[in-house]
């Protein structure tokens, strides 16, 4: 009996020997039966073996093997089970993620990880908290910082919360990836209380983390970093830095930054005038109007003017005419170049009633770059009164517009 029992150990050694990565994807054409099977050679000695099982996982949606396979002490198999859970949240992501530039050096892997990160899930799409603490558990200590980084980028993608511990644990690093890529998922979750916990790298000396850094100061509304941000704009020598330290004053309105504003507001820089004209915006002082419009009908170029049509709005200027500077950022939604800025221009300003009042009986004759952008706006801004306007466009005869309209919809009512 002993006999029989080793040989048929030495058999099936010999058989998982002979195991080839496509043997795994013959097994994944299974479909979902495969998942145990798949989820067992995570196991296998083989990194090809367990990398080909990941890669069937994902496309069999195994949520709680992924979640396995993050533990697994090879980091392109980490890479490639985190991008398979954000794949569920958002399908389409293992076409675009980091896995497409990932290129084995030896026994190590380098990955090249792209400034373009504006990924997020919908705020009405939930994820399980165990996908969270697994992914959050690598940007903390994954196999090596592309890991790390690829971690920290999906936890912002899945606007990880409790993750926020492992973010700021992940900012101790001194890698650049892991540390721009851990910030831009501060700025995705939008958690306040992170905002005093990251001003150590306001004065970073490599400006992509500087830059990261002073913009996540902004967004999360650190007003302790006021001092910090003048003084980080008054000594910086580049330029991107000096334009990142006033748009982060920009958001964080305080009577003392009156008069850095000002000094900007006519500077030979197109985005220093543009950020001066967002914080003249957020003061919110009715007595700002005469010297705003001015600069508006002075100005020549695009992005400025967007930045000051949105000042006049928050300052009071919220009718509707043909040259009005409502109307005018609701046609910079037609504009590939200035749609990126009119969107979150809009969606601050729908915060107050009148502006959606307008934003409503624009809709009737808006295009429909203009419908979508609107809807974009109303899913985050709009309120009970919104939901007719939404069902509306969630019904209109272009496919695009109604997918969007739907979209915001959702959105809307999770948040209501």
């Amino acid at each position: 009996m002993r006999f029989y029992f080793a040989a048929f150990l030495l058999a099936f050694a010999a058989h998982a020997q002979s195991l080839r990565p496509k043997d795994v994807r013959e097994i994944g054409k299974q479909g979902s039966g495969a998942i145990p099977r798949l989820t067992e050679l995570l196991k296998d000695p083989g990194t090809d073996i367990r990398l080909e099982a990941v890669k069937q996982l994902t496309d069999l949606r195994a949520l709680d093997a992924l979640i396995l396979a993050t533990r697994d002490n090879d980091p392109e198999v980490q890479i490639r089970a985190t991008d398979g859970l954000v794949n569920f949240y958002l399908p389409g992501y293992v076409q675009t993620g980091t896995i497409a530039s990932i290129k084995r050096v030896g026994g190590s892997i380098k990955s090249r990880f792209t400034d373009t990160n504006d990924q997020v899930i919908d705020p009405f799409v939930t994820v399980r908290p165990d996908v969270v603490t697994a992914v959050g558990a690598l940007a903390r200590g994954g196999a090596n910082m592309e890991s790390r980084a690829n971690a920290a980028r999906a936890v912002g993608i899945l606007r990880g919360r409790q993750a926020i511990p492992d973010l700021l644990e992940a900012l101790r690093s001194k890698d650049t990836d892991v540390l721009y890529e851990s910030l831009v998922a501060l700025q995705k979750i939008r958690d306040e209380s992170a905002g005093p916990k990251i001003a150590f790298l306001l004065r970073d000396l490599n400006s992509k983390v500087q830059i990261a850094a002073i913009e996540t100061t902004g967004l999360l509304k650190n007003r302790e970093a006021v001092p910090d941000l003048i003084e980080v704009m008054k000594r910086a020598k580049d330029a991107k830095v000096r334009r990142a330290a006033l748009g982060s004053l920009a958001m964080l309105p305080d009577e003392k930054t009156r008069p850095v504003f000002q000094q900007y507001l006519a500077d030979k820089d197109d985005k220093m005038r543009a950020a001066a004209a967002e914080g003249f915006a957020r003061l919110r002082n009715p007595a700002d109007l005469p010297t705003v419009e001015q600069a508006w009908k002075a100005e020549g170029k695009g992005s400025p003017r967007v930045s000051m049509a949105f000042a006049l709005v928050m300052l009071g200027r919220t009718e509707i005419s043909e040259f009005s500077p409502l109307q005018s950022l609701i046609n910079n939604l037609n504009s590939a170049a200035y749609k990126g800025e009119a969107v979150p221009f809009l969606t601050e300003l729908a915060r107050d009633q009148a502006v959606r009042q307008s934003l409503y009986s624009a809709l009737g004759n808006a295009t429909k770059d203009e419908k979508i952008g609107i809807a974009r706006v109303l899913s985050v801004s709009g309120d009970k009164a919104s939901v007719p306007y939404l069902e509306k466009l969630s019904r209109d005869p272009d496919t695009e517009v109604a997918q969007e309209g739907l979209r915001a919809l959702r959105n809307l009512q999770a948040r209501l």
